[in-house]
């Protein structure tokens, strides 16, 4: 039986941005996952880093922390450019005095935590983004948002890591010694390790079934639409002000507002839509519809626009909107990374630094209390 320091369940970007840190530390690392690298709800994102979305707390403590990590690594040997980072920025817009009332309360608890938010007046939106809708009420501005290519992303961390992948490998248990979980059991074969991390997205309940520990990971589905390539229209990350409401939102049904941006390649990425609908991919044209609709209003040239594909992915929902980071005290040997719904990509490089302190004994950088695993109730549905 090989062994190593650290098992990594996993290997979507925040999989692989534990290898990438836990690597950093001096430890030896081997990933494994059932599929492709960054074949889950990775290869489905649009690659958002973002704090604009978040209300003070400990995800936005989380969100700070990463968007700081993010700029080290784009900083890096120019491996930034390797995983398409972009500090653009993010533009939020309101249709409604209200709303930009809301919007201006937000920012104003968000800006006592650390975050920076400027206030766009309706009539300097357009110096901001020439082709938005001419009658929406203003805006406000967060220059820390930013944006990556997360298939890239994972791909890169994994590949700087240095770690042993092994793709196709499904974990079918966990080994242990008494209490202790000392690795994992494969259909290729057991592997021993001083530590598993759970970085199994959408599956990180199942994962953590297997070693007798509750962790209420549901899916949520989302869909992206995709412009046929385009001249530069779109400079900044741009949402309607509903998204952070969405965000939030314990509904089960369909929700959607309007989040477009454009990429490198030309593409302009259209969401962002949720609901819990189990794993159930099939291609839902009310929700296209709607986002097409809502991405009009706020961008009414893209009314002549073609959209080639659309996607969906499953978002790694936690009944409390919190991500599940940490040791887990019910499995000695067990550390958890996931149920980060759609915040994982932004959010994955402060999971991998802290789960990286967490495996070598230092003192976390964030208190990761309100990130414990077994704060969930036993007989929860």
């Amino acid at each position: 039986m090989s062994s190593t320091d650290v098992v990594i369940v996993g290997a979507g970007v925040v999989g692989a941005a534990c290898a990438y840190y836990a690597a950093r530390a001096g430890l030896t690392v081997t990933v494994v996952e059932r599929g492709a690298v960054a074949g889950g709800t990775t290869g489905a994102g649009e690659g958002n880093l973002l704090v604009s979305d978040k209300e003070p707390g400990p995800e936005l403590d989380l969100a700070l922390l990463s968007s700081a990590l993010w700029a080290e690594l784009a900083a890096q040997d120019g491996i930034g450019a390797s995983f398409e980072y972009e500090a653009k920025g993010g533009l939020v817009v309101a249709e409604t005095e209200e709303g930009v009332a809301g919007l201006e309360e937000l920012a104003a608890r968000q800006r006592a935590a650390g975050v920076d938010a400027a206030p766009v007046p309706a009539a300097d939106l357009p110096g901001y983004e020439p082709n938005l809708a001419p009658d929406l009420a203003g805006g406000m501005f967060y220059p820390q948002d930013a944006q990556v290519q997360p298939m890239l992303a994972a791909a890169h961390l994994l590949r700087a890591s240095k770690a042993e992948v092994r793709t196709g490998v499904t974990v079918t248990g966990m080994l242990r010694d008494g209490d202790r979980v000392t690795g994992v059991r494969t259909d290729r074969g057991d592997l021993g390790a001083g530590a598993v991390v759970n970085a199994a997205g959408t599956w990180g309940g199942e994962v953590a079934a297997l070693a007798g520990a509750h962790v209420p990971i549901l899916p949520r589905r989302g869909f992206i639409l995709v412009t046929e390539p385009l001249p530069p229209l779109i400079r900044h990350k741009v949402y309607a002000a509903e998204y952070v409401a969405n965000v939030a939102s314990d509904d089960e049904g369909l929700e959607s507002s309007a989040v477009v941006e454009g990429t490198p390649s030309g593409t302009i990425l259209i969401g962002a839509s949720r609901e819990r609908v189990g794993f159930d991919r099939t291609l839902s044209l009310p929700a296209l519809r709607r986002l097409a609709r809502q991405a009009i209003r706020l961008f009414p040239v893209l009314g002549d626009v073609a959209a080639i594909r659309a996607y969906c992915g499953f978002r790694p929902y936690c009944p409390d909107h919190l991500p599940v980071i940490g040791p887990d005290p019910r499995a000695d040997g067990l550390i958890h990374a996931c149920g980060h719904e759609g915040a994982g990509i932004g959010l994955a490089a402060a999971t991998g630094h802290l789960i990286a302190q967490s495996l070598t004994g230092a003192r976390p950088d964030l208190d990761l209390a309100p990130f414990r695993p077994d704060r969930f109730p036993e007989n929860h549905e």
